[in-house]
């Protein structure tokens, strides 16, 4: 790779096929991953709408709550059931979107697992109300209860699934441990132990056997919100081991060959880093991972001319080197170079009236210059930091997607994006 940029790495990644990916009936889960801020709603959009005018029947399952995915789709808001998106599909092609309402999933949930009373009391318990609205992995869990739900409805071809935003990109995989974690711990065991041995002997074990305990938790949550949690458990009890079974189904799910993961970034040190993280955690996990979408990266339809070059043409213009051979035109022409007699400044204004004077022509050339000289200076860093992935990782498929002058907030704009995901390389590349 030349010190511009201005030519293909070295470390060139096989090209992503996105629409076979699509096309391919054994695919039926797709999961856009990566860090925040890096495009998956988008991305997971796009692939929606390009699935289903490819003739699939598709849902795509954002947990962005910015609701950018209902305005781009046309839909006023996307809630917890799939809704149709009108205008996209095509040979029998439908699309469908949702936005996860992790409160509500977990409602359901209770609902379904419940008989009507203790479902009554659950929902009405304040420690579930404030579990359910916000507990530390809830939302990463309900996106993975909502993914196993759609799957065992078996209504769509293909469900797209937009990870939720977070620091760390590895949440959504570890939420079922985390849980489980939770109400397989010490504090749930305490707390269960009354309702496991029942009636007024669970009462007197508790008031006798632990009351150091109870009296320390009182003291640290407030007798009112351990009576809140113990009520909760007590009315849990028997859900638990449903949690915990519907989440290492669906994190088998994840693992099967149906399933597909993209792993999704922007062309900065930052994105790659945790991508290539998130990559090494799929091949431990064994999931199956189709590939890196490389969003925003820039291009140009002038590569042959570098950085160096247009920097040097542009000192040149503003040094004064390069004078006009005809009126209105800039030659490229240095009399100093080349041993010809510098043009006199009254030759050069002649039969220039209505136009831009010869020194106005040359700053605005320089400085277009000298912005297509940033813009190659960018093309190389993107590179070289691409290729820095690709020499770790020269097994996954890269589709690079350009960066568009604004942002995505219609269906054409979506399709936009599908086509440079199926053709896999920037603008100008």
């Amino acid at each position: 790779m030349s010190g511009d940029g201005s030519t293909m790495g070295l470390d060139t990644p096989q090209q992503l096929a996105v629409d076979a990916l699509l096309d391919d009936p054994k695919t039926r889960i797709v999961v856009c991953c990566g860090a925040g801020g890096v495009g998956k709603t988008t991305t997971a959009a796009a692939l929606g709408v390009r699935a289903a005018e490819r003739g699939r029947k598709v849902v795509v399952l954002t947990i962005d709550p910015a609701r950018r995915l209902a305005q781009s789709m046309g839909i006023d808001s996307l809630d917890n059931t799939p809704r149709r998106v009108e205008g996209v599909g095509g040979d029998g092609g439908e699309l469908h979107a949702m936005m996860l309402d992790m409160k509500r999933t977990f409602d359901e949930i209770v609902e379904a697992h419940a008989d009507r009373e203790r479902a009554r009391a659950i929902l009405a318990n304040p420690f579930y109300q404030s579990l359910s609205a916000g507990f530390a992995g809830t939302q990463e869990y309900m996106a993975m209860e909502k993914l196993g739900q759609l799957r065992s409805k078996d209504d769509w071809d293909l469900i797209v699934v937009d990870t939720p935003p977070s620091r760390s990109a590895l949440d959504f995989l570890d939420a079922p441990k985390r849980l489980g974690s939770f109400l397989d711990g010490k504090f749930i065991r305490v707390l269960m132990a009354p309702a496991k041995v029942g009636g007024r002997a669970g009462m007197k074990f508790l008031n006798v056997g632990m009351s150091m305990m109870t009296g320390t938790l009182s003291k640290l949550m407030g007798a009112s919100l351990l009576k809140d949690v113990q009520t909760f458990v007590a009315a849990m009890d028997t859900m638990f081991g449903g949690f915990r079974t519907r989440a290492d189904a669906t994190f088998r799910l994840l693992q099967a060959p149906g399933t597909a993961f993209l792993v999704v970034a922007a062309p900065e040190p930052d994105a790659l880093r945790e991508a290539a993280y998130f990559v090494e955690r799929l091949a431990a996990e064994s999931m199956p991972l189709a590939g890196l979408v490389l969003n925003r990266v820039h291009g140009s339809d002038a590569r042959q001319l570098s950085a160096e070059r247009a920097l040097a043409a542009a000192e040149n213009l503003e040094e004064g080197g390069i004078v006009d051979q005809e009126p209105g035109k800039a030659g490229l022409r240095d009399a100093a170079d080349d041993g010809s007699p510098a043009v006199d400044d009254s030759t050069a204004e002649s039969g220039t009236e209505g136009t831009d004077s010869p020194g106005e022509d040359d700053a605005i050339t320089a400085g277009l210059l000298r912005l297509h000289a940033e813009r190659m200076q960018v093309i190389a860093r993107e590179q070289r930091t691409r290729d820095r992935f690709t020499s770790l990782h020269p097994e996954v498929a890269v589709a690079e997607v350009a960066a568009l002058p604004g942002d995505v907030h219609d269906l054409a704009g979506l399709r936009a994006i599908g086509e440079r995901l199926a053709a896999g390389v920037p603008a100008g590349a």
